[in-house]
């Protein structure tokens, strides 16, 4: 079930070329680092990165989206599931599309 959900996450974002709202953007290596499944929580990332896009599942479950810049107006992105209780469930970073 959080794989289907953190799949359909995924799909929504890839379909978002809007600008970069203030606060979504961090580096990519800084979130690799900084995010750690099992264990950082839902106050812990806005403290650390900011508030962000998100989508919430009747289930509970949380997916938020952080883009880093990546070089000629491209974002790669960074994908968070948080669990019900509000921790870092899984991490997935996704390269940006090319032009």
């Amino acid at each position: 079930m959080k794989a289907r959900l953190f799949a359909c996450a995924l799909l929504l974002t890839g379909c978002a070329s809007q600008p970069v709202p203030p606060g979504t953007q961090a580096p990519l290596e800084r979130l690799q680092q900084g995010v750690v499944p099992g264990r950082t929580t839902k106050a812990e990332l806005i403290a650390a990165f900011g508030p962000t896009r998100s989508v919430r599942f009747d289930s509970g479950y949380e997916a938020w989206v952080y883009q880093s810049p990546d070089g000629g107006g491209r974002y790669a992105e960074f994908v968070i599931l948080l669990d019900p209780s509000g921790v870092v469930s899984k991490t997935r970073s996704r390269a940006p599309a090319l032009p």
